[in-house]
């Protein structure tokens, strides 16, 4: 347990820092940057299946042809997750970005009763309507429907129903995912050469190591979060997945210098608020489901 709390934080502070290494690339197009993290993913997540000897585990993904598409799906899912964080990171939206994965877990609750067709007890119904008004509040202050923060909560929540379809280790999985957008990435890198827009190309050689790194980026808080699920409940690590959001709520305040209006702390509270009704409303739901 105490092991897996270790990792659980290691990783949810490197998703939580994440923006701060995405705004070295200020310069270069999300699409580009993308692509990138999407070829030294698969690069890096192959050299890691090769080191434990897994290529078996491939194999037999690809004679499933059940586990092709759910991988496919949560392949395209995760691509769109990264290129809209990406672009968010770097068009000054890191607070809407925050706000989208504290909505992810609700989000979840709600996926899971139309396609698990799970009954979630009246306080966590309680939470997600408190949610639900927050995001109203935000949207009306904002002018606007707030995209991103849904955008990102929708395909986060997504790729992990996508997930929910098959079972597979952490590394075999992420570079079953990457290989499926590998094709996409590599025609977007031949796409910008040709026509003599490839931005990477201008970057210093320090800054284009920073760029290969992503593949390392992108892959470690994963394996981390994967050991992590492996070690403690569900409901343990649904507390420490706040650590995240907090986290980039407080870079895009006190470091990206983002505004943030009055109505909008107003909105992130009702968020807390749910959050907090939620996780009282589903401790208490497995006390008695364990009683009974």
């Amino acid at each position: 347990m105490n092991n897996g709390l270790v990792n659980a934080i290691i990783a949810y502070i490197m998703w939580g820092v994440l923006p701060l290494y995405w705004k070295l690339f200020n310069d270069v197009p999300a699409g580009e940057i993308l692509s990138h993290r999407v070829v030294w993913s698969f690069v890096f997540m192959g050299i890691l299946v090769a080191v434990q000897r897994r290529w078996g585990d491939m194999k037999r993904i690809a004679a499933n042809r059940s586990q092709l598409l759910s991988l496919a799906t949560s392949g395209l899912l995760i691509a769109v997750n990264w290129l809209i964080f990406i672009w968010a990171v770097n068009n000054g939206h890191v607070v809407e970005t925050s706000l989208g994965y504290y909505l992810n877990p609700l989000l979840n609750v709600l996926l899971a009763v139309v396609f698990l067709h799970e009954k979630p007890n009246r306080g966590q119904w309680l939470a997600i309507a408190i949610a639900g008004a927050a995001v109203l509040i935000i949207a009306i202050d904002y002018g606007r429907f707030p995209w991103v923060a849904i955008s990102l909560a929708a395909s986060f929540g997504l790729y992990g129903l996508a997930k929910k379809k098959t079972v597979q280790d952490a590394s075999v999985g992420l570079l079953s995912e990457t290989a499926v957008v590998l094709p996409i990435a590599l025609g977007y890198w031949i796409y910008l050469a040709v026509v003599g827009e490839s931005t990477a190309c201008t970057l210093s050689s320090s800054m284009f190591i920073g760029l290969l790194l992503s593949g390392v980026v992108t892959a470690l808080p994963l394996l981390f979060f994967a050991r992590a699920a492996a070690r403690m409940s569900l409901s343990t690590l649904g507390f420490v997945q706040y650590i995240g959001p907090t986290i980039m709520l407080f870079l895009s305040i006190f470091v990206f210098m983002e505004s943030v209006s009055p109505v909008l702390l107003v909105g992130f509270a009702l968020i807390w608020t749910s959050l907090i009704v939620y996780a009282i409303s589903s401790v208490r739901g497995t006390k008695l489901a364990k009683a009974s």
